[in-house]
């Protein structure tokens, strides 16, 4: 049986949108009249067509029913515990606890340094920030969980005592119910909760929100000539049995958050495909989320081999997320991305 996937596409933006949605020309992405969209893509491991939003109801009834079944979670607005959609997008601050990550590796370890930039990365405007104490960038090693806990947990304690949201970057079942026991307000597990078998009864039982993260392989190998059929429909693919198993293990809640995993596994073609088509995963009916900051895919693309200087491509890479209405951006800079976002949305969508 042939599987189809939907892509909402042709974007219309600002007041042009909301013109078009009042006359029913164009949908709603993710229920913002603001950006909304009069063309589908819909795809198929051989081939993909684009179909206006008007021409559906010609197709057979099966596929008509698929798409308008899809088009119904795209359109949906898309709500998270404690997390504001209403204007878009949120940045998530990163905060390294680490010796080794690849942009500010040992910065931050140490809790003085740590406390300044958790005040600084909220001045700047960051809603949520994503505290982690073990290095997964590519070639890296697995951290001691009692190491990877002691790194991070003066700082989630100071980060909380500051009113902030807090992600708390593991892999491990351990550090996120230590973390618990701090109020932590969501998971960010970059294995996709592939790593750590129990990470899902503690999830289960907390009812925490969090983020189902895309990753091949792992961080020590992920890098060594990644393979897909088709990467973003192998990574949809990926999502939806991952989904499939968060509901068979009784978690019922709908804070979930959507990132591809973008330098996770993939080459510099991979990376760019999912950049390209990202507007694919809203049809999953879940909030997007792309951690691009200063990654090696820029350094490809304009050749700065340093990651301090690859902020213009992360901005730029921003801004193309931000036109498929990804709702989060991970990112370091958050000082100079926000600035990107207040005068792009000012532009574009007049707000």
């Amino acid at each position: 049986m042939i599987k189809y996937y939907t892509r909402a596409c042709n974007f219309y933006y600002g007041n042009i949108s909301r013109e078009n949605v009042k006359k029913k020309i164009s949908l709603p992405l993710n229920g913002n009249k603001l950006i909304s969209f009069d063309t589908i893509e819909l795809i198929t491991r051989k081939k993909k067509i684009l179909i206006k939003i008007k021409n559906i109801k010609k197709l057979p009834f099966k596929l008509r029913n698929k798409i308008l079944l899809d088009l119904k979670k795209i359109t949906k607005k898309k709500k998270i515990k404690k997390i504001n959609f209403k204007y878009h997008p949120i940045l998530m601050g990163i905060l390294n606890a680490t010796p080794d990550s690849f942009s500010d590796g040992g910065k931050f370890l140490k809790s003085k340094s740590a406390n300044v930039q958790i005040k600084k990365l909220k001045k700047e405007g960051a809603e949520i920030i994503d505290i982690g104490g073990e290095s997964t960038r590519p070639n890296s090693d697995t951290v001691d969980t009692k190491v990877e806990w002691n790194r991070v947990k003066s700082k989630i304690k100071y980060a909380k005592k500051n009113k902030i949201m807090v992600s708390i970057d593991t892999r491990k079942s351990f550090v996120l119910k230590k973390s618990l026991l701090l109020n932590v307000d969501l998971l960010n597990d970059v294995s996709g909760l592939n790593y750590d078998k129990n990470m899902i009864n503690v999830l289960k039982d907390s009812k925490i929100p969090f983020i189902l993260h895309h990753m091949q392989g792992k961080p020590k190998t992920m890098q060594k000539n990644p393979k897909y059929k088709n990467v973003v429909l192998d990574i949809y693919d990926f999502f939806e049995k991952k989904l499939d198993f968060i509901r068979a293990n009784k978690i019922n809640h709908r804070n979930i958050i959507l990132d591809p995993g973008i330098g996770f596994g993939k080459n510099l073609k991979h990376n760019i495909t999912i950049l390209n088509q990202i507007s694919i995963f809203h049809s999953l009916g879940f909030p997007v989320m792309l951690g691009i900051s200063k990654k090696k895919f820029i350094k490809d693309i304009a050749g700065k081999n340093d990651s301090k200087d690859r902020t213009g491509g992360t901005i730029s890479s921003s801004v193309q997320a931000i036109l498929q209405g990804v709702q989060i951006l991970r990112v370091h800079d958050v000082n100079e991305v926000k600035q990107a976002v207040k005068v792009f949305n000012k532009i574009i969508f007049n707000a």
